[in-house]
This record gives structure tokens, C-alpha cells and sequence, in this order.
């Protein structure tokens, strides 16, 4: 009967996630390969972000990765062609290559670079926000049989050992009408390779252990007017399997389940936030 009941929990959590996952590819516009090169000045760069300023006053936001050929340096105002194709959103390319022309134009010594539009900004700063390898997190939402209310924090840490992979440890804290409950989970999360590592909206799956420390407190009244208390106190250690979706900005939504565990939640559902 438990080997069932974990079997249906597995299944229902993966059912979940591969649904979530092609709603998220067919809301994806396609990447194609429309190769295309812009020649400008260096508005704003960074490690991630390239900002670019075309001779006609218009501006070109870049995401530069691992892969982007680039000048070991860059300074703004200085003129450069970058060659990117199509992002995951309108108004983002993906930089394949830059390089660097003309350097006795470029202003080094400029106080003050060009004007960059807020929205731009906004985008460079999420896009900086998600490639840290550092990350700190709050969360909060339900669990289900038994039913509770979960608060937590959590801290995000990598890539390790490729470009998709995390270590996310987390706690979480859960309160309902007979039972406490305090988690503590060193998970490891799959960014799923269906989007730009820095595209707006991504998805991903993890497991890893749960050790659920559960409280359970049962009080009646007797005839007297006293009140008799039946408490009882679990631990255990289970897997936890989970996946969710996540915004660029920062935010999150996800699904998990334990199994060979018990009497912990069947399912917990979570919102949070990745500061």
C-alpha cells in the first residue's frame, strides 16, 4: 500500500512537471538562427550583458555567455560589430561574437556614457541577478495530507560541474491545526535545457534528501473541564522530488513531493523569491 501511494505521488509530481514544461516551450518563441551583426558604441557591459548604441540613436541589449568570442577588454564609448542571433524574448539578442574596431574613437576618458532607457536597465539587472552564483531566497505556501501552512528560506549556490546544476539547501517551517513541521532539505536542481540559461522564464527539476521533523499535538476536554493532551513527535528521513518554474526577476513557483516518508506532506506547493 505505502509502495503504491509513493508510486502515485512520483507520478503525480512528474505528470505535473512535464505539463508545466510544454505549456513553457509552446509559450517560448522559436529560436531560430537569423544571424544578423550590429556595428554602435558600447553603451553599458558587464560580464553577462552587452548594451549596444546604433549610429541612428537606437538601442540593443546582448546577453553574453560563455560561448560569446569576445576582446579580452571593452570600454564604453569604444565602437564595436557584435554578430548574435534571436533570444527568448523580444529586444534581447544572444551575442555570438564582438569584436572590436577602430579604438582611436573610442572615448575612454568620457565622465558620462549615453543615456541607457530604464527598461533596458531593468533587464541588464535581472539577467546580472540570475548569473550570480550566490543566491539568497525566501519561500512560502501550503502542504497537503496533512494540511499546513509552510514558511522557509533557502540559498542557491553554482553552477557545479555544468552550466544547469545547483545546490539549493532550504528549511522550511509548516504549521496546521494538530502539526508542526521543520524540514531540512540539501537539494540539487536541473535547470531543463529548453531555454537560454538567461532567458525571461525556465524550468527545472531536483531531488535530494529530506530530513522532516513532525510534532503532533491532540487535545480534548474531559468531563471535568481538564483538558488531556495526546502528543506525539516524528523524524524521519526521505527523497524529496520536485520541480518549478522560475522568472528571471527572481521569482518561483514549485511542486514537491516525499517519498519513503511518513507522515510527512504528501505535497507541498510554494511560491518564493531569489533576492
Amino acid at each position: 500500500m505505502n509502495f503504491v501511494l509513493q508510486r502515485s505521488r512520483v507520478c503525480t509530481l512528474t505528470y505535473s512537471v512535464v505539463l508545466a514544461s510544454l505549456l513553457l516551450a509552446a509559450a517560448q518563441p522559436s529560436m531560430a538562427e537569423d544571424e544578423t551583426t550590429m556595428t554602435g558604441t558600447v553603451a553599458s557591459f558587464s560580464r553577462n550583458t552587452l548594451t549596444l548604441k546604433s549610429a541612428n540613436g537606437q538601442y540593443q541589449l546582448f546577453v553574453v555567455d560563455r560561448n560569446t568570442r569576445k576582446p579580452a577588454t571593452l570600454a564604453q564609448d569604444s565602437n564595436v560589430r557584435v554578430t548574435s542571433i534571436s533570444g527568448d524574448e523580444p529586444g534581447v539578442r544572444l551575442a555570438k561574437q564582438i569584436t572590436a574596431f577602430d579604438p582611436s574613437t573610442a572615448n575612454q576618458t568620457s565622465s558620462e556614457g549615453p543615456v541607457v532607457p530604464p527598461e533596458i536597465r531593468r533587464v541588464e539587472r535581472d539577467i546580472e541577478r540570475q548569473a550570480l552564483r550566490f543566491q539568497l531566497g525566501v519561500r512560502a505556501g501550503v502542504a497537503l495530507d496533512p494540511e499546513l501552512v509552510l514558511i522557509g528560506a533557502q540559498v542557491q549556490i553554482g553552477p557545479f560541474f555544468s552550466q544547469d546544476v545547483f545546490f539549493r539547501p532550504n528549511v522550511e517551517f509548516a504549521y496546521g491545526e494538530v502539526t508542526a513541521l521543520f524540514a531540512l532539505n540539501p537539494e540539487v536542481i536541473y535547470r531543463l535545457p529548453m531555454s537560454s540559461r538567461q532567458g525571461r522564464w525556465s524550468t527545472y527539476v531536483g531531488a535530494g534528501p529530506g530530513f522532516n521533523f513532525l510534532h503532533q499535538n491532540f487535545e480534548r476536554t474531559d468531563g471535568s473541564g481538564k483538558r488531556i493532551d495526546f502528543g506525539d513527535f516524528h523524524s524521519d528521513v526521505g527523497l524529496n522530488i520536485l520541480g518549478g518554474i522560475r522568472y528571471r526577476g527572481g521569482m518561483f513557483a514549485e511542486l514537491k513531493t516525499s517519498v519513503y516518508s511518513d507522515p510527512s506532506p504528501t505535497l507541498r506547493l510554494m511560491v518564493g523569491y531569489n533576492f
